[in-house]
């Protein structure tokens, strides 16, 4: 019977070209989940506030609320929903034409009647429970962002021109009516979030998927804006190396996304 050093001998060995393509094989694999089903994001303000905060580094599932594309008809996809809280590119971009990516709660689906009084959401009518929400303490108290959209002119500070002009014609008897194809998304801490009472629906098409998890989370300055710029975020990466130990929130990590 031949010794097991003779066997090890005759078992063939995977050639140059052999491991090369196996190599390749498992980045194409890992290429396709993080560029179509999954991708990372860092949290910069505090608008979604207290179920995201700044500084969470949070996992984006990509492929359920994206739009159902016609060369993967074996991938699942669903409808949006409402409470969902979805990552999609804002519609009102960069004159560069840059996407600028925003995370908001949907509120809204098509045919959804809304209005806030005294910071509480009617839907359809009936005044909604979002135990989720922070509790509006605006001073002075801010008409617009508690009461909207039942105060004119909408020229607050914020609103976009467009929206300023649009927003009237989505009014009936004093509710914002949600229209076919679009959503109307707002942040969990409604007193600073610049969302749909700010630049209107959020078209399907710019949805590219809901977040799962908090993978990380470090107490990190606010950007103080909505969409930090691309400089910021690359700034941050020395400040999240050097506090790594000390200001990281372990209690938040794999803290699932609601």
């Amino acid at each position: 019977m031949p010794s097991k050093r003779v066997e090890d001998r005759t078992q063939p060995r995977e050639t140059i070209v052999q491991g090369f393509a196996s190599t390749c094989g498992v980045l194409a694999i890992g290429l396709f989940i993080v560029t179509f089903l999954f991708q990372n994001f860092v949290i910069p303000s505090s608008s979604m506030a207290s179920t995201l905060l700044v500084g969470d580094h949070v996992m984006v599932e990509r492929q359920a609320l994206a739009p159902a594309a016609k060369w993967a008809p074996f991938l699942h996809y669903r409808d949006v929903h409402r409470g969902d809280i979805i990552v999609f590119y804002k519609p009102t971009g960069q004159p560069s034409g840059e996407h600028i990516f925003m995370v908001k709660r949907v509120i809204g689906i098509p045919g959804d009647r809304i209005h806030l009084r005294n910071g509480i959401v009617y839907l359809n009518g009936v005044a909604q429970n979002e135990p989720e929400v922070t509790t509006p303490t605006s001073s002075p108290y801010d008409a617009y962002v508690n009461d909207f959209p039942s105060v004119g002119p909408w020229r607050e500070p914020g609103v976009t021109a467009e929206w300023s002009v649009m927003l009237p014609t989505y009014i009936h008897d004093g509710d914002l009516v949600v229209p076919p194809g679009k959503y109307f998304a707002m942040g969990d801490n409604r007193d600073n979030s610049l969302d749909s009472r700010y630049w209107g629906f959020v078209p399907r098409e710019n949805i590219i998927g809901r977040p799962l998890f908090v993978y990380w989370s470090i107490v990190m300055p606010e950007s103080g804006v909505d969409e930090a710029p691309l400089s910021e975020r690359a700034g941050s990466t020395m400040h999240e190396l050097a506090h790594f130990f000390d200001r990281t929130r372990w209690r938040r990590t794999f803290h699932r996304i609601e």
